[in-house]
Order: C-alpha cells, then sequence, then structure tokens
C-alpha cells in the first residue's frame, strides 16, 4: 500500500493530479482504520491506465468509459471500445488539419514581412493580423 504523496512520486505525478482523479471518481482508493487514503496495486494500474489514456487525448468522459469496460470487458464488446478510440482518431485529425491551415497561413504573412530593424507602423505581420479572418481566407 501506498500514500497519496508516494503514489505521485512512483508515477511522476502531483499530488493535486491524484487528488483530481479522485474528485472525478476515476480513483477510488481504499481507506485505512486511520482514514488515511491507500492505494494498492489495482489503484496504481488503474492511474496509469488513466494517465495513458490522457496522454493520448481522450476526455474524461472518455476515459470514465473507458474504465468503465476495462473493468468488467465481459460485459462490452470490442466494437465499443475501437468506436472510442476512432472517434478519437477522427478529432485528432481535425486538429492537424487545423494546425496545417494556421502553418500555411502563418508561414505566409511571416513571408511578406520584410523583418527589418524599422518602426512597426506598416508591419505586413499586424496588418494581416488585423484584417477580419473572412478577409485572409
Amino acid at each position: 500500500m501506498l500514500t497519496r504523496g508516494q503514489l505521485a512520486k512512483r508515477l511522476g505525478i502531483t499530488i493535486e493530479a491524484i487528488r483530481f482523479y479522485e474528485q472525478q471518481e476515476l480513483l477510488l482508493p481504499q481507506r485505512a482504520t486511520n482514514g488515511y487514503r491507500q492505494y494498492d496495486n489495482d489503484c496504481i494500474a488503474r492511474l496509469s491506465f488513466i494517465l495513458h489514456a490522457k496522454n493520448l487525448g481522450f476526455t474524461l468522459e472518455d476515459i470514465h468509459e473507458l474504465l468503465s469496460i476495462h473493468i468488467k470487458p465481459e460485459q462490452h464488446t470490442c466494437q465499443e471500445v475501437k468506436s472510442i478510440a476512432e472517434s478519437k482518431l477522427q478529432d485528432i485529425e481535425q486538429r492537424i488539419q487545423h494546425l496545417q491551415h494556421m502553418h500555411e497561413a502563418l508561414q505566409i504573412i511571416n513571408e511578406r514581412c520584410c523583418g527589418r530593424a524599422h518602426s512597426a507602423k506598416n508591419c505586413t505581420i499586424l496588418t494581416a493580423l488585423g484584417r477580419k479572418q473572412s478577409e485572409t481566407n
């Protein structure tokens, strides 16, 4: 059994992060007779699962759902899990496309700037940023 501080140190996260996951009812530690929380191997595995899912971009809602499937896999199908993962992939692909668009737009306005050490009064970057969104598309 580990204390909250020991668990945080072991997994390289903050005590506040552990508290947050407890408040979200993603992590449910046991209580010792003195009232202190105790974290066993199941808690460690569960928190590792949470952290890995979070690092892959899953939302708290997704993680709740994935954990419920993980806890009772015999009551669920792989199709359910794949559906959640595919949804996350679509979301990431959309964000990548948005970032590509941002990159291209910023590259264009950056290339149009002379970058000289004179007044920014007529700076093309500032001018482009001041335009309405519809004008730049």
